[in-house]
């Protein structure tokens, strides 16, 4: 039995998505709202939320806007941005307690999507665009989280693959936006761009308690005054690439240990039949303690303070990152590059297969203990138009084989090697 039976709606061009429980004592509202990743977009987009969050019409300044907070009896609120295969993605967040649990006469619910409403469609103005001084401050929080990424080499090592291996593709883009056009924004441009964005933006939200889909589609009608024609939704193309020489790229910064990341392609997907077997795969390659990475890279041949792989099923990319003595770079490499030949070779345990779903069968099932992540996983059908109940994942995890893994392995190929190494030589 499906325990994630969200029941689907639409009001105009907002898609609702309700799972009525009485599990929690709280209700976790989330709205996504997806557009392109775009050079000409991500920055401004980045920025929009940040500033979103600064103050309504109601209550156009900080400390106004986290009272009303306050009288949601502590509700909590915030927001990410990030990016899910070619899209950009601001997810708003809203967790409020059920009303039946406090002395509230009125519905905290209602007074949820009142506020959240307000937040996406009615932000405080000045002279009819944003306020400069929120802007100005929000552009500074910006440029500084991409700053810093410099000072968390295992992050800019990470991003550095990416941007070189998919220098072509929208892929390469940070989700916050490009540090050299942040000095270009005004409150002018972005307040455009923010209006750009409501209207062309796939809107998803999401709310998991105590509720109906009727009861959720009314409080959107009531409090998201939105004005939006046209068609929505995101595109499921299949990920496609050209086998081409391994691209080698060195980079040298003052490190005293060196970065060691490895990008490769396949053409499997979230909604591709192969996606159970990828993960699999990519948990005997990376993922857990006991993989070949962490076991042989790590642990038998001492030459990575860390070693990991990583899968996003959207893009079709398998991430490796290993932290290394500089001088160990051609041996770390070796020993990398045999767990891939080992996986395309089937030299697989049976304690490998079995350890490996176990932990994906964990993860799995420990979803249910947080609507947040309820949520997130149901996300994942909307951005891939496919429906993959957490059952049915269950379940074809546990019919994968080690024949199916190696036929994931021999889809997976190499594209680019980044190394982040020392300005000195050793």
């Amino acid at each position: 039995m499906n325990k994630f039976a969200f029941e689907r709606g639409h009001v105009g061009n907002v898609a609702i998505h309700v799972l009525p429980t009485t599990r929690f004592k709280t209700f976790a509202v989330s709205l996504y709202a997806g557009i392109p990743l775009q050079e000409e977009t991500v920055t401004e987009t980045a920025i929009t939320p940040f500033v979103l969050r600064r103050g309504t019409q109601s209550y156009p300044e900080s400390i106004a806007f986290k009272e009303q907070l306050e009288h949601l009896y502590g509700a909590g609120f915030g927001f990410d941005v990030y990016k899910r295969g070619n899209y950009q993605i601001v997810q708003f967040q809203m967790d409020t307690i059920n009303d039946v649990f406090v002395q509230s006469d009125e519905s905290l619910l209602e007074k949820s999507f009142s506020f959240l409403g307000e937040v996406i469609t009615k932000p405080a103005l000045e002279n009819g665009n944003f306020k400069a001084s929120y802007v100005q401050a929000e552009k500074d929080n910006v440029k500084q989280k991409l700053e810093s990424i410099i000072n968390d080499k295992i992050r800019y090592a990470s991003e550095r693959c990416l941007e070189e291996m998919f220098r072509n593709d929208p892929y390469r883009l940070h989700p916050l936006g490009k540090r050299d056009q942040i000095d270009k924004v005004t409150p002018e441009s972005l307040y455009n761009a923010y209006q750009q964005w409501l209207a062309q933006c796939n809107l998803d939200l999401y709310v998991v308690g105590d509720t109906s889909l009727q009861e959720v589609e009314q409080l959107v009608e009531r409090y998201f005054n939105l004005n939006r024609t046209g068609t929505y939704g995101y595109s499921h193309e299949d990920s496609q690439f050209s086998k081409e020489a391994v691209r080698h790229v060195e980079e040298k910064l003052d490190v005293n240990q060196g970065k060691l990341n490895l990008g490769l392609r396949t053409p499997i997907t979230y909604a591709s039949d192969q996606y159970p077997a990828a993960l699999v795969y990519n948990g005997i390659l990376g993922s857990y303690p006991h993989s070949k990475l962490f076991i042989n890279v790590r642990e038998k041949a001492s030459l990575a303070y860390y070693a990991s792989s990583r899968l996003d099923g959207h893009k079709g990319f398998v991430g490796i990152q290993a932290g290394i003595e500089i001088k160990n770079y051609e041996q770390a490499l070796s020993i990398i590059q045999a767990q891939l030949e080992a996986l395309r070779n089937g030299e697989i345990s049976e304690t490998e297969m079995e350890q490996t779903k176990a932990m994906i069968r964990n993860s799995l099932l420990q979803l249910q203990d947080s609507a947040f992540e309820m949520i997130s996983f149901d996300f994942n059908s909307v951005l891939s138009g496919k429906v993959r109940p957490v059952d049915q994942l269950l379940a074809a995890v546990e019919q994968v084989t080690v024949q199916d893994v190696v036929a994931v392995a021999q889809t997976v190929h190499l594209d680019t090697i980044y190394f982040l190494t020392g300005q000195k030589e050793e």
